[in-house]
């Protein structure tokens, strides 16, 4: 755990130590076990972001799930684009399935906005989301993810999946930029 890292041209400081994130994790583990019941959903990890946060996630449910990954982007540098790039849709078939998202930080809500009534459009039974981090400052549309791990304010931060211009992601905490 470092107080301050340097990415290119920012620094950034400590902001959620890894153990808040691990205990988040493991409580939203257990209220997604306990709503699905018996149910077979399909995790989607949403990449590139959303990748630790899976593997976290995916550990805590310690179960026969399957999983599987996406690619959807919203953001140049530090602010979201406002338009949404399918890069890499889901390669499993979801048809009459549940599935639940997990992205690593809902901020606009732009992408998910976007890609919930798609999913749905094109036959999953049921589609929920699972953020590990919610900025509801930063919300841009009427979007109510169904599993959050940490509510946070509207600063751009890096770490545990989150990076600044693809540097950053591998950190266990979390950082947020020093203006």
């Amino acid at each position: 755990m470092e107080p301050i890292i340097r990415l290119k041209d920012k620094k950034f400081k400590l902001f959620i130590p890894e153990k808040e994130i691990v205990a988040a994790v493991s409580r939203m583990a257990e209220e997604i076990r306990k709503d699905v019941g018996d149910k077979n959903p399909l995790f989607v990890g949403v990449l590139n972001g959303a990748f630790m946060f899976t593997a976290e996630l995916m550990g805590k449910l310690n179960d026969y799930y399957e999983v599987t990954f996406a690619s959807y982007s919203s953001y140049r540098g530090l602010r979201s684009s406002g338009t949404v790039a399918e890069i890499m849709p889901i390669q499993t078939d979801f048809r009459g399935r549940m599935l639940i998202l997990l992205e690593d930080v809902v901020d606009s809500g732009l992408t998910m906005n976007y890609l919930l009534p798609k999913l749905k459009s094109e036959g999953a039974d049921d589609v929920r989301l699972a953020t590990m981090l919610l900025k509801p400052d930063a919300l841009q549309c009427n979007l109510k993810p169904d599993y959050v791990g940490l509510r946070i304010p509207n600063d751009f931060i890096v770490g545990f999946g989150l990076d600044y211009d693809g540097l950053g992601r591998s950190y266990r905490d979390i950082y947020t930029v020093i203006e």
